[in-house]
């Protein structure tokens, strides 16, 4: 199987499902560029009609893309980084995740916001967010973060197919990751966790950018004696809280790595959905450990954003610690 990465599977889904159906079309700042990689080469084949530049404006275009939805287009927004999705709040949870409930199912709204999310170096606090824990608290939207070039392309392709409003969170982590991608068509489920590793004594749900450094982490940690089992949720929500359940049923022992804040994080869903059920909660042998950005805005300095930010050591020290029960 051939092997591509990240930025080059997203602009591969779409473009195949632009080819598969004419109701798609991309809008967002400076896709016809394609700055980021990622719409690379669409406008050249699918022309200024499919692949529209807009105003640096994303209430206008956030807004604009319900409009289209509910007109039957389908819609691949480019926000560019999630962190301008702050100025568009109201478009974003008032009118795409609540319209199709509020005209009781007669509207559709078959979009897909896509775009980077997360620190990607000295971007400084308001290019360096992570999101997604925030919009995971408004009903009405699926959320979706790959780790994998791969599960980038199915994801996506299944994203726009739907026909309720997804977003989709891209992090600048894993951007240059390459992974073997099937050719053609290739789709993931929505909904549906992925087992990275197995393992014995100790499930790590790593989320986004957290998948990769926990695998190294497991490789790391086989040399001690450790058996860790690493679960990719993929998706937010609808979150497989069955797939986490029976992993930490077979380990007993829980960590969960994401760069989201803590307070009121994903890390914090993900283990609320564990001790919620009496079977699981029965099965864990150790405290549960959370490993995940400080509750601080993202600083510039180098420094201190390596300090604020979760990464491999930290997931290790977790292991090891709920290990010693």
């Amino acid at each position: 199987m051939r092997t591509i990465n990240f930025v080059q599977a997203i602009n591969e889904a779409m473009r195949e499902e632009m080819e598969r159906d004419p109701m798609v079309f991309v809008m967002g700042e400076d896709v016809e560029l394609g700055l980021m990689g990622a719409t690379a080469g669409l406008v050249g084949q699918f022309g200024k009609d499919r692949v529209r530049n807009t105003p640096l404006a994303e209430c206008s275009f956030v807004g604009a893309a319900v409009g289209a939805a509910a007109s039957g287009s389908r819609p691949i927004v480019d926000i560019m980084m999630w962190d301008f999705a702050y100025v568009a709040m109201d478009q974003f949870v008032n009118q795409a995740a609540k319209m199709t409930y509020m005209f009781g199912g007669q509207a559709k709204l078959p979009i897909v916001y896509r775009g980077l999310t997360g620190p990607f170096g000295a971007a400084a606090a308001q290019h360096s967010d992570s999101p997604h824990a925030m919009f995971m608290n408004v009903p009405g939207f699926k959320i979706i973060m790959p780790s994998t070039a791969g599960d980038a392309k199915g994801l996506l392709k299944s994203a726009i197919r739907d026909d309720n409003p997804v977003l989709f969170f891209e992090h600048s982590g894993v951007l240059g990751a390459e992974d073997p991608v099937p050719e053609g068509e290739h789709l993931v489920p929505i909904g549906v966790a992925d087992l990275k590793r197995e393992g014995e004594q100790v499930t790590v749900v790593a989320i986004g950018p957290m998948v990769p450094q926990a695998l190294e982490v497991a490789e790391e940690l086989a040399s001690e004696g450790i058996s860790v089992e690493v679960v990719d949720p993929r998706t937010l929500v609808p979150l497989d809280a069955e797939a986490i359940r029976a992993s930490v049923k077979k380990t007993g022992r829980l960590v969960v790595a994401d760069e989201a804040p803590r307070i009121c994080g994903a890390a914090a869903e993900i283990i609320a959905v564990v001790t919620e059920d009496d079977g699981t909660f029965g099965s864990l042998k150790a405290p549960i450990r959370r490993v995940t950005r400080a509750h601080v805005p993202v600083p510039y300095s180098p420094p201190m954003e390596g300090f604020v930010i979760p990464g491999k050591e930290k997931i290790a020290a977790a292991v090891r610690e709920v290990m010693k029960w």
